[in-house]
């Protein structure tokens, strides 16, 4: 008689530790940076911003940087390539409209040719969910992530953190957990469809923020409230704006993403009446908040003229820091030997998520 078979019970494979970044001197999400990581950028923002610019420009000399833009850029772009010519850089534009890419030429292609080209590190904003990822995957370059789909703008939320830091700490640029203990940021508008909100919101609860994410149904899903670093909590749900405002320190408005409301039934008109930030609602609910927004900004919609160019208006100076920001940030690309092996930029692998799950374009 055969013996009987050895039943095996099968396993599942873990799903490995995600290999990204593969430089250490990408920046794709906001996760990418530990603690110590963090405070390095803000430091040398701070310092980058005060040094001498005849000195200044000796950093970075002749080094090579390209910008990869799939999507019109006005901020952004420009505060990019500014901050690499300020460092000494020499930078090439490659945007959709100007290049191969309008012959449909591949994301991976235009990249392997751009480093071929010299390019030491490429700063990209494209309408495609994990697009970063992909172009650091099959370069090995730094990849600056400009704005991916509706995934993530890390350099966005430094700037506002940066811009929060400068108005409620007093510019301080050592941060800790509890760093932001007592602040609330409330954001509102076009959750569903911005990558601002989601980096502000896997951010700023790292330093002990809580983040309120206002809006209407269609353009915020209660899903919305599991966007907290590793589900840990520190963001939530308010339908109601004017509830949301008594609480804030900080209130960052979005704009309503025309393009993408195909299908979603949104009343403008009713829009504006529940959600949009008018010097009365202001100065009644939240008198010495600070006012935040990404733009670009759709003034009469999410926010009225009063309001956007008022006294507790920050957007200018977010504009302002987000030079500094990407000065720093630039700087850690091309300088990423030595970062690395520098006691204050240790990565914190739990801290990195895997490559982002597709979420097709937007804008932040």
């Amino acid at each position: 008689m055969s013996p009987a078979p050895v039943r095996r019970k099968l396993h599942t494979p873990p799903v490995p530790a995600s290999p990204f970044p593969y430089h250490p001197g990408s920046l794709l999400s906001v996760n990418d940076l530990s603690l110590d990581e963090l405070n390095h950028v803000l430091a040398r923002a701070t310092a980058l911003e005060k040094q001498d610019p005849l000195t200044r420009d000796r950093i970075l000399a002749k080094r090579r940087v390209a910008l990869l833009f799939y999507e019109a850029s006005t901020r952004t772009r420009t505060s990019f390539e500014l901050a690499a010519k300020a460092l000494g850089a020499d930078t090439a534009l490659v945007s959709n409209l100007s290049s191969s890419i309008e012959k449909g030429e591949s994301l991976k292609d235009t990249g392997l040719n751009l480093r071929a080209l010299g390019a030491e590190a490429i700063i990209l904003r494209s309408n495609s969910s994990g697009a970063a990822w992909l172009l650091e995957e099959s370069t090995r370059l730094p990849v600056l992530n400009a704005g991916d789909g509706m995934h993530e703008h890390p350099t966005q939320a430094l700037l506002d953190l940066r811009t929060i830091l400068a108005h409620l700490r007093g510019g301080t640029t050592k941060v800790n957990e509890k760093t932001l203990a007592g602040v609330t940021v409330t954001i509102t508008g076009d959750i569903l469809h911005s990558r601002v909100a989601r980096s502000n919101a896997l951010l700023l609860p790292r330093l002990g923020a809580e983040v309120v994410l206002c809006g209407p149904k269609e353009l915020l899903p209660e899903v919305a409230a599991s966007e907290g670093p590793d589900s840990r909590g520190g963001v939530t749900i308010e339908r109601d704006f004017e509830a949301a405002l008594k609480r804030s320190q900080v209130v960052m408005m979005l704009r309503i993403q025309a393009e993408r409301l195909a299908g979603l039934q949104l009343d403008l008109e009713e829009y504006k009446a529940g959600y949009q930030l008018t010097g009365e609602r202001l100065a009644r609910l939240a008198p010495k908040a600070i006012v935040m927004h990404p733009g670009p900004i759709i003034r009469g919609l999410e926010i009225t003229s009063g309001v956007a160019d008022g006294p507790q208006s920050a957007i200018l100076e977010q504009v302002t820091h987000g030079l500094a920001i990407r000065m720093a940030v630039i700087e850690r690309a091309l300088n990423a030997t030595a970062l690395k092996s520098a006691p204050t930029s240790v990565r914190t692998s739990s801290a990195r998520p895997a490559k982002p799950a597709s979420r097709k374009g937007a804008r932040a």
